[in-house]
């Protein structure tokens, strides 16, 4: 049995090699493609000026991120404490946590990300959606002379994580604004990750209208009590055209723009929102085949299903094929249409992953390809830093 630090031998071989070079099952970033979509959005936040803190959490890869703030990018976000963690160790010094913190173990080590960053110049942020958790994270804070920027996370139609608008997001500004120093109330976080795959453009445009009535009204409370919030951050890639132009949020968080996946490429397109192209492809081959169908080696272990079944890319003069369930380790292909050309044995298939995240959360690392999938050459190997469940 090959150890990680052999594999990642294996992997780095690669580096200057076709990508014909590349084992599969294996998860391949198109670098061009991706450059494109940092490019897309760069222009769009600079046309709507907001400030863009992608979600690192789909990527999990300080490397990514680094390319992300090279484009433009305020910060990154993240949504677990190892993730903030790994980004920090390869360099990223601006962080929001997007989620809620409780256990003392992980807020001691919220604290000592909090006076690691600051050390270096740079800042750490987190959500808390009820009382319980301020006073948790001050206990924690007080355990450094570091302030953390603190966002109130409020329930805007999701009906996840976050306090309800009005009245309870008012008292916990109150209590938050009292815990200075160490603490410090930075706004609002308010996302509708429900709206984001939404299919059409009026649905998630209805959607985010309507959290967005929701939050204006409880910005106004808070104001009307001399505590309007300094920032507000949220939106996915789903909707931040709505966001950004609402006037509201003054900081966006897409994370999926830059890879993509066979979900947001189902969502009807607006003609607001940048065409971002498939950058995150999972390398499969056909290792068996019949009359009525071929089978790759690229099955759950190797893409998260979450959010449904792969896509079959084709590329120039390949068939097109649906993709099937075909359990842990193997995927059964067949022809798109009645009548239609099977791959052979051998042949490459490239599938665009259902969703990006956790499918990224499978791998150790992205091969990242320069040149295109078909003719292309391995320009890095990139580990995930963040991968895991903490």
């Amino acid at each position: 049995m090959k150890s990680r630090h052999e594999l990642s031998d294996r992997l780095t071989a690669l580096v200057g090699q076709g990508v014909e070079a590349i084992e599969t099952p294996a998860l391949v970033v198109d670098l061009d493609a991706a450059q494109r979509n940092l490019q897309r959005m760069a222009e769009f936040v600079a046309r709507h000026r907001v400030r863009l803190r992608p979600h690192a959490k789909m990527h999990k890869s300080a490397e990514f991120a680094r390319l992300q703030l090279q484009a433009g990018a305020v910060g990154v976000c993240v949504q677990t404490v190892h993730e903030a963690e790994a980004l920090a160790a390869g360099g990223v010094d601006d962080i929001l946590i997007t989620n809620e913190v409780l256990a003392p173990t992980k807020l001691h080590r919220v604290a000592a990300l909090a006076h690691q960053l600051k050390a270096r110049g740079g800042q750490l942020g987190i959500a808390v959606d009820s009382a319980e958790g301020i006073e948790r994270l001050a206990q924690a804070m007080r355990l450094t002379n570091a302030a953390i920027d603190v966002y109130i996370e409020v329930d805007i139609g999701q009906g996840r994580c976050g306090v309800a608008p009005g009245d309870p997001t008012l008292q916990l500004a109150r209590q938050l604004a009292e815990r200075a120093p160490g603490l410090r109330y930075a706004g609002l976080h308010a996302y509708h990750g429900g709206a984001q795959h939404l299919r059409t453009g009026d649905e998630r445009r209805a959607a985010i209208a309507e959290a967005a009535r929701r939050l204006d009204d409880t910005r106004q409370l808070l104001a009307s009590a001399d505590l309007a919030p300094p920032r507000i951050t949220g939106a996915g890639t789903g909707t931040f055209a709505h966001e950004a132009a609402s006037g509201l949020w003054d900081e966006i968080q897409p994370g999926s723009y830059l890879f993509m996946d066979a979900d947001y490429l189902k969502n009807a397109r607006e003609p607001a929102q940048p065409a971002f192209e498939p950058a995150l492809f999972v390398k499969s081959q056909v290792i068996s085949a019949s009359a009525d169908r071929a089978v790759c080696d690229a099955g759950h272990k190797s893409h998260a299903i979450d959010s449904g079944l792969p896509l079959v890319h084709a590329l120039p003069d390949q068939p097109a094929l649906v993709f099937g369930n075909g359990g842990d380790e193997h995927g059964v292909l067949r022809p798109a249409t009645p009548g239609g050309v099977l791959p052979a044995l051998g042949d490459t298939v490239w599938l665009i992953p259902g969703h990006c995240d956790p499918t990224v959360n499978l791998h150790d690392a992205l091969v990242v390809v320069r040149g295109g999938l078909a003719d292309g050459r391995v320009e890095a190997v990139v580990p995930v830093d963040g991968r895991g469940a903490h």
